[in-house]
């Protein structure tokens, strides 16, 4: 009689499992977006039900929508994926919100939930449906949908490859042909399969780390001396410098169970001209009008640092055409140059901080780790994150970041999602102890799309920072001789609706080379004011009373 072939075991790497056992109440490791979807005329009935009916056409293809988890003995190494046929009634679940309800509603939705964990017995994804929302200009019925995919599952790319797979580019969704699959499914392991898996898989990541270990340390070596030569920290003056200590900020404090979200969208063709004009790459602009904005927040609560905030930007991993449900990133550190009032300045800081930082990650990029042995690991990482969050320890360290910002591209042209247009994808991302605020930005059809995630406590205003990035955004465009809506907001706007009223007047009453003349010399003032108003104030210090004679 013929043994039994053991069914073949996917154990999460170390970088996934990371994510399960950082998770806490206060920290929720899941990730996703906020979309605004308008639904085809003549759509009737229950968009959760047209919903689950198109999920589940595409689920044979989503095997990362089909797994959940199971654990290995006594949690003593990384748990692995089985199968799961998931119930879309819990995963797919629908919130009926106050009749007309917009922005400001499913911006507090999203904040009421994201700190609601997903349950680890099922497979580790969730989808909101909100109905009440008002009606687009033209009549058409609107909803909201807010996802939750458990970062131990996907990373930001994946994300955007899971999503290609649900979405289409018409509003008729395409029929794919599913091919039988010739696997066999695993919806549970035995002792034997769990203790040969583990301890194989344990024996050959440590044989590769120490193949790998000569050519991973020299590369360290070169990395090294090379951002030494570069940062203040260590005495180098090789232009901006990533590798420094960060200012202490609200933002570098214990989270709490709380969050807040905001969100904004940006015309991406106007981004993209803007910084070509500037000379500058997207996720520079990015990078600028995030750094614009907490500059703009914090000097009005006359908390902005004299030191240079610091962003922590993810970057990939992941080889050209590689789709593995898995993560494959890592952190790098940027200066947002918060500390340069001149507009243009700070922007050739990020321009020069980025391309120091690619530098650098480029040569690191082959020997980052997302993988490692896990024997112990479980209990020795979630032994020191509940102590890290107790004992409130990042309230008292120093910080090398002060924000997460990410950058995630995304499809160009309109999607759909069974048959309703998309007309927003805000991420909404993970905050951290330590790192209370984050802002992940995704290109898709046409917008820029900003979701800012917050710690409720440590910025329960969200929204105001989301209205600076904004304003940021008109700011430049108006240094840039670009023309800004009357409705733009801010000083910026004010001073510009100003200008250019008395700049028309004195073109009415002006002709021939005395108009030209007053046209460049408005043209002046209006960038000297915009540079003006640009600038943050700075709180006076307070004056020293003279002593009593």
């Amino acid at each position: 009689m013929a043994a039994r072939s053991l069914p073949r075991m996917h154990q999460l790497s170390g970088l996934d499992a990371t994510f399960l056992y950082l998770e806490t109440p206060e920290m929720p490791m899941h990730v996703g977006a906020l979309h605004v979807l308008e639904l085809p005329a003549g759509f009737r009935g229950r968009f959760v039900t047209a919903l689950r009916a198109h999920l589940k056409t595409r689920l044979p293809l989503a095997p990362v929508l089909r797994r959940r988890l199971w654990w290995m003995p006594l949690n003593l190494a990384n748990p692995a994926w089985v199968d799961a046929e998931p119930d879309l009634r819990e995963h797919v679940v629908e919130i009926k919100l106050p009749r007309g309800a917009g922005q400001a509603q499913l911006e507090a939705e999203v904040g009421r939930l994201h700190p609601v964990l997903l349950d680890r017995k099922r497979p580790l994804w969730k989808m909101h449906v909100f109905e009440g929302l008002a009606p687009s200009p033209e009549g058409r019925r609107r909803v909201g949908l807010y996802t939750q995919l458990h970062h131990a599952a996907v990373d930001g790319q994946a994300a955007v490859a899971l999503a290609n797979l649900l979405l289409d580019v018409t509003p008729e969704p395409r029929r794919i042909p599913l091919k039988t699959s010739k696997r066999q499914k695993t919806f549970e392991l035995g002792m034997v399969e769990m203790l040969r898996g583990a301890l194989g898989a344990q024996a050959m990541k440590v044989a590769q780390i120490v193949r790998e270990l000569p050519s991973t340390v020299g590369t360290l070596k070169n990395a090294a001396v090379g951002v030494a030569t570069r940062s203040a920290l260590f005495g180098g003056k090789g232009g901006p410098s990533n590798l420094t200590l960060a200012p202490r900020t609200p933002l570098n404090v214990s989270v709490t169970p709380q969050r807040a979200f905001a969100a904004l969208s940006l015309p991406m063709a106007d981004v993209r001209a803007l910084a070509h004009a500037l000379d500058a790459t997207v996720n520079d602009l990015v990078l600028m009008l995030c750094s614009s904005a907490l500059r703009r927040y914090y000097a009005r609560r006359k908390a902005l640092p004299r030191k240079s905030l610091i962003a922590a930007v993810p970057i990939s991993l992941r080889q050209a055409g590689d789709d593995a449900p898995d993560n494959q990133a890592s952190m790098s550190l940027v200066s947002l140059g918060t500390h340069i009032a001149d507009p243009m300045k700070r922007l050739q800081h990020i321009v020069a901080a980025t391309k120091a930082m690619k530098a650098t990650m480029g040569s690191l990029k082959s020997v980052l780790p997302t993988d490692y042995p896990s024997l112990g690991i479980p209990w020795l990482i979630e032994a020191a994150t509940a102590l890290y969050g107790k004992a409130k320890v990042a309230d008292r360290i120093p910080q090398v970041a002060n924000v997460v910002i990410s950058n995630v591209p995304g499809p160009a042209q309109p999607l759909y999602l069974a048959g309703a247009l998309m007309l927003s994808n805000w991420p909404t991302s993970i905050v951290v102890h330590g790192l209370a605020l984050n802002i992940t930005v995704q290109s898709q059809g046409g917008r820029l799309d900003f979701g800012l995630m917050a710690d409720g406590v440590a910025m329960p205003d969200v929204r105001e920072l989301a209205d600076a990035v904004g304003i940021a955004f008109d700011d430049l465009r108006v240094l840039q001789g670009v023309p800004v809506d009357e409705d733009a907001p801010g000083l910026v706007g004010l001073a510009t609706r100003g200008l250019t009223g008395a700049f028309g007047q004195a073109v009415g009453l002006a002709t021939g080379t005395a108009g030209k003349l007053a046209q460049q010399a408005m043209d002046t003032a209006v960038r000297s004011a915009v540079a003006q108003v640009t600038r943050a104030p700075r709180a006076r210090p307070a004056a020293r009373r003279k002593p009593a004679r």
